[in-house]
Formats: structure tokens, sequence, C-alpha cells
């Protein structure tokens, strides 16, 4: 099995584990890439996609600058899969217990929306 067969399975099992919404916020990120602002896809607990044309290949780190509602986090994350000139799939690390909720709060609303 390919990695980007693993991967694709990883990603999967990812969206089971945390429910996701589709959630279109800006945020700013900053690594050893450069910075700048992009729009997510999609959000959840575990990660979240980045729309963003910058070229940022996997295993980057990256700070993450993320407006939720009233309140913004701050929050280290690595790409895990890269679709070049599109977007990247970033995995959270080390979220904190409070982004974690605000995070679960901003999904609640969206999946609740009819």
């Amino acid at each position: 099995m390919g990695d980007q067969e693993n991967r694709a399975r990883a990603s999967r099992a990812e969206r089971r584990r945390h429910e996701r919404a589709r959630l279109i916020i800006d945020l700013y990120f900053e690594g050893q890439e450069g910075t700048g602002i992009a729009s997510t896809k999609d959000i959840s607990a575990g990660g979240l996609y980045m729309n963003t044309k910058a070229l940022i290949p996997e295993g980057t780190s990256l700070t993450l600058r993320i407006p939720l509602g009233d309140e913004q986090i701050v929050v280290r994350g690595r790409v895990v899969y890269s679709n070049p000139g599109r977007g990247v799939g970033v995995k959270f690390q080390d979220l904190s217990e409070r982004d974690r909720e605000i995070i679960e709060r901003a999904v609640a609303r969206e999946t609740d929306r009819p």
C-alpha cells in the first residue's frame, strides 16, 4: 500500500473520531514557508482543511490564528497532506482543552443549523 493510500485512510479515520463542520472562516498562518491568510473549508477538534495557493509541503509545522465567533484560538499544527495550489490538511498538535471546547462549540453551532 502506498503512502498516499495510507494518508487517505488515516484522514478518513480522523473524520470519524471528530465531528467536522463545513465552516468557512479566514485564518492566519505562519510557518517556515512564510505567513499568509487562508480560509478554512472544514474544521474539527482534530484539524482543518485550509484553502490556500501557498505551496506548503507535507510535514510543515504551522502556527494558526483562528477566529471562532467572539473568540480566537492560536494553535500549532502539522501539514498532513498537501494539494499544491489549492490547500492543505492540517492536524492540530497539543490542542488545549479550552481551544478544543471552542472548536467543538463552533462545530456544534454549524451542524445544528437548518
